[in-house]
């Protein structure tokens, strides 16, 4: 299926604009899982959920069939995540969404690098906005009835200064806790003016204090319950500044983080490539599994980890298990690989012992 992709469909796909081929892939899969029967059968053949290429995993106290996840950026609005099991996804995380509706900034703003197996974006969080993607979330299937974990990853809305980022995170999340297997907080994207900044000590602490509470509070309201939380971070942070993070995350008793995200770095071959915006893809492949090593021995392994950045195949994928992470995520191997590649990696991510 790969070899097909690759050799037919892709050269297609890369024709187009890069976003235009993306909208045509959500479209695709919003399609698909309106088609309920197509899906289980789709899902049955790649046997990633139930078949040869299961091996259930326990996590942030949920039950995921496989450990490959669709990362976020590629279902903003909650439109195609139906769908991701048929293809082999043993979670999905939507989003990343913002309190306020947002286009986010002008086009064009990805571009792919085919020879690096890389892209560079700066889509700027443009999503529908938390009101309108809780109701669209409100007409799907319930936590009860999915057939994978379904993650929510919340952003700063772009015209939230600094000063008003914790309310604006806080309104996001009381539209959509109630939608979520888990909630990421997502700090780390290079694509928001001064997102990043939410990453320093002071800043963090007062975000994270205040969506701890916000989700406390949700155990004492009848019908409510917690959800499992997590931090995603930047690749570009230093090791001394991943361990302030972690000390915050301890503090607040976040359940997980998400390493990493895309990188402003362009060493190597990116060094005259004249693009603003985040890199993701093969280059972050070493870099990213380095500072899932560094999260997992800082934290004796106690701190559950999402690895995500630079998976191509199982052995990037098996690197960052290897290294301490626990699941896996990926969008960029997805659009050289072709849509079935996760289930090709839950396979081949079975195999191991």
């Amino acid at each position: 299926m790969g070899h097909f992709y690759e050799r037919l469909v892709r050269p297609f796909l890369f024709r187009l604009n890069a976003e235009h081929a993306h909208e045509i892939a959500v479209d695709s899969l919003a399609l698909l899982g309106r088609v309920s029967p197509l899906c289980r059968l789709l899902e049955k053949v790649n046997g990633a959920s139930s078949g040869m290429g299961a091996r259930p995993v326990e996590c942030l106290g949920l039950k995921f069939p496989n450990r490959v996840g669709l990362a976020a950026g590629f279902d903003k609005n909650a439109r195609a995540w139906p769908a991701a099991a048929a293809l082999g996804f043993g979670h999905v995380e939507i989003g990343t969404a913002t309190m306020l509706r947002q286009p986010g900034n002008e086009r064009p703003r990805v571009f792919r690098f085919p020879e690096h197996e890389a892209v560079i974006n700066r889509l700027g969080f443009n999503n529908d906005g938390a009101d309108s993607i809780a109701a669209r979330l409100a007409k799907q299937a319930k936590p009860s009835e999915r057939r994978i974990p379904l993650g929510i990853n919340l952003g700063k809305s772009k015209v939230a200064s600094l000063d008003q980022a914790v309310n604006d995170y806080l309104g996001s999340f009381a539209r959509l806790a109630d939608h979520a297997d888990y909630l990421v907080l997502n700090v780390s994207s290079p694509n928001t003016p001064d997102l990043r900044k939410l990453q320093d000590e002071g800043r963090l602490r007062e975000l994270l204090s205040a969506v701890s509470e916000a989700n406390r509070a949700r155990d004492e309201v009848a019908g409510k319950s917690s959800k499992p939380l997590l931090l995603k971070i930047a690749p570009d942070l230093t090791f001394p500044q991943i361990d302030v993070v972690l000390e915050v995350i301890a503090e607040f008793g976040l359940d997980g983080i998400i390493a990493t995200n895309t990188t402003l770095d362009r060493s190597g071959p990116f060094g005259n490539v004249g693009q603003a915006g985040g890199l993701s893809g093969k280059p972050l492949r070493n870099h990213s599994t380095q500072i899932i090593s560094y999260i997992s021995r800082a934290t004796n392994g106690r701190l559950p980890i999402i690895g995500a950045g630079g998976i191509t195949d199982t052995e990037s994928a098996s690197e960052k298990l290897d290294a301490g992470a626990t699941l896996v995520q990926l969008y960029t191997g997805l659009i050289y690989r072709g849509p079935f590649f996760a289930a090709e990696l839950a396979r081949g991510l079975a195999d191991r012992r």
